[in-house]
């Protein structure tokens, strides 16, 4: 499990990503990169991280399912992801 702190960051930058979207556009397509270097960094969509939904894990994200490799594992396993069971042959 994440530090409540990274977690916490983590939300704080998709929330200025989707409050700054249309202007980050607007001001790309006009190509104004001055302007555009002036606003908060966090607003940036690369600053982001692909992070697991229960674990907040950065790493081993399976991006269909939105979890980490080590969630996707256990709940399979439990079977509570229909349609998916560990392979043995």
């Amino acid at each position: 499990m994440a530090k409540t702190s990274v977690t916490a960051r983590q939300k704080k930058r998709e929330r200025m990503v989707a409050q700054h979207a249309a202007k980050r556009a607007e001001l790309k397509k006009a190509g104004n990169w001055k302007a555009l270097d002036e606003m908060p960094k966090n607003s940036s969509k690369v600053r982001l991280k692909n992070r697991c939904q229960l674990t907040s894990r950065p790493k081993g994200y399976v991006r269909f399912f939105g979890i980490s490799r080590v969630a996707l594992r256990d709940m399979a396993l439990n079977g509570k992801i229909p349609g998916l069971k560990k392979a043995s042959w």
